[in-house]
């Protein structure tokens, strides 16, 4: 554990070593990192006069850490997804490949400055959250007052639950073909991912969304980058790809209810992967 510890330290250290060396060359950029830096020393109750409580270099990291901590696992459960969709239709993952070969090129890396010029990836990982929101019921609300909302009555204090996963599967939203991995349905589209579009809120809505969206969504869109521009990938032992398991397993997340297994072959010999 101490090892663990003493690691993740060394890794938050780096990061906010970055971010301040970033600051001085741009004062005017701030992210997430930049704002908790900036009020480093101050107290975190303005009213706190005697500056009893202020935010020091342990709050942060303890802040990063658990921004970091919360995106692993749903950022894992949706790129085993989303590769698990792509091996079960073919002709999406070559794709999506020849988009990344003609923006990205054949021997370079993904950046993230390539996701804006890569609709169809976007495509791909939206398609992903709505058939697999990595809390498919979201966090629990609790209702303020008394409320009566599309004809129900909704008491004060009731404890209310939204199904996301439900929701990415209406027909009456997404048409008779909700079930299926289709990419193509979000071509001209403006459904947006941040709680702006409610048929498809993976991250909730509202001041309770998720505060790690950013994060989590440039984490899976490069994680899968990656792995489509690097390697071929096909499943093991002769298996069709109308025999994988889709099977999913309920909980807080929803992870397949079997790992994926995948046999991958690099698409390149130049590149140092």
């Amino acid at each position: 554990m101490k090892k663990t510890s003493k690691a993740f330290d060394q890794i938050v250290e780096k990061i906010i070593k970055d971010h301040e060396q970033d600051m001085k060359k741009d004062p005017h950029h701030k992210d997430f990192i930049d704002i908790l830096l900036s009020l480093m020393h101050k107290s975190m109750d303005p009213h706190d006069e005697e500056q009893k409580q202020v935010i020091d270099i342990t709050n942060i990291k303890a802040i990063i850490l658990d921004m970091i901590g919360g995106a692993l696992d749903s950022a894992s459960t949706t790129i085993e997804w989303a590769m698990s969709e792509l091996l079960r239709h073919p002709n999406v993952m070559k794709k999506l490949q020849n988009e990344l070969e003609n923006v990205v090129g054949l021997n370079n890396k993904v950046k993230e400055t390539d996701f804006e010029n890569l609709p169809y990836l976007n495509m791909v990982i939206k398609e992903t959250l709505r058939l697999y929101p990595a809390g498919p019921l979201l966090a629990p609300r609790e209702c303020l007052e008394d409320a009566t909302i599309d004809g129900y009555y909704i008491k004060k204090n009731s404890r209310v639950i939204i199904n996301a996963w439900a929701i990415g599967r209406d027909p009456k939203i997404w048409t008779n073909n909700c079930d299926i991995f289709y990419p193509e349905r979000f071509i001209n589209s403006n459904i947006d991912l941040r709680g702006h579009d409610f048929q498809l809120i993976p991250f909730g809505s509202g001041r309770r969304g998720c505060p790690g969206i950013q994060l989590g969504l440039n984490t899976v869109r490069l994680v899968v980058a990656q792995l489509v521009h690097c390697f071929d990938w096909e499943l093991p032992f002769g298996m069709s790809p109308n025999d994988l398991d889709m099977s999913e397993k309920f909980g807080l997340s929803m992870p397949r209810f079997n790992h994926l297994l995948a046999v991958p072959t690099t698409r390149r010999q130049k590149f140092d992967i």
